[in-house]
């Protein structure tokens, strides 16, 4: 009797570590995201690229650290503590509900900030990730206008999305950097 006792708790304490083990991993990678504040001073940094995006009306400003753009400049991969942010700008509109554009073509923002896109590469962060997932050393967030966590995001997304970009340090516009002027 003492032995089917013990044999029943070793086997719920199996279970038990079995599944806190799993909810540790899935809490793990839905939780990178929470080690990015809101880059409070981004704005002087180094705004790298802008572009137009018809498919949601939106102007988006690319900005990184002068020491992200230098590395890049020479080929090298970003240093730690790189932070890239994008501000989404609402396009200001016609009445047709079409952008409004500037004499080179270009979408007039109106100021109005839609969110803000953030990735971030710090010493360690991607440790938890398969490697299938991982991105170096970098991670992701979203945020909204009022600089709060956007917890709707999809963060998954982001690291499928710039997987592929291994040879850049993951970051779709390393090229924009190499040309930016201070």
């Amino acid at each position: 009797m003492r032995r089917a006792s013990i044999t029943k708790r070793a086997s719920v304490l199996a279970a038990f570590g079995a599944v806190l083990g799993v909810s540790t991993a899935v809490f793990t990678a839905q939780a990178g995201g929470d080690k990015i504040a809101f880059p409070a001073d981004y704005a002087k940094g180094v705004v790298y690229m802008t572009l137009d995006r018809a498919e949601n009306k939106q102007v988006r400003e690319y900005v990184t650290s002068q020491a992200a753009v230098d590395a890049a400049k020479k080929g090298d991969p970003l240093p730690q503590g790189t932070v890239i942010t994008v501000a989404q700008y609402a396009a200001q509109l016609d009445a047709q509900g079409n952008p409004v554009k500037d004499p080179s073509g270009r979408f007039i923002k109106t100021g109005n900030i839609v969110g803000y896109t953030v990735m971030e590469k710090r010493a360690g962060w991607g440790a938890e990730y398969p490697e299938a997932q991982r991105n170096g050393e970098w991670e992701y967030q979203a945020f909204r206008a009022d600089k709060t966590a956007n917890p709707n995001a999809n963060l998954t997304a982001c690291f499928n999305c710039h997987k592929p970009q291994a040879g850049q340090d993951f970051v779709f516009s390393y090229q924009s950097m190499k040309t930016a002027t201070r």
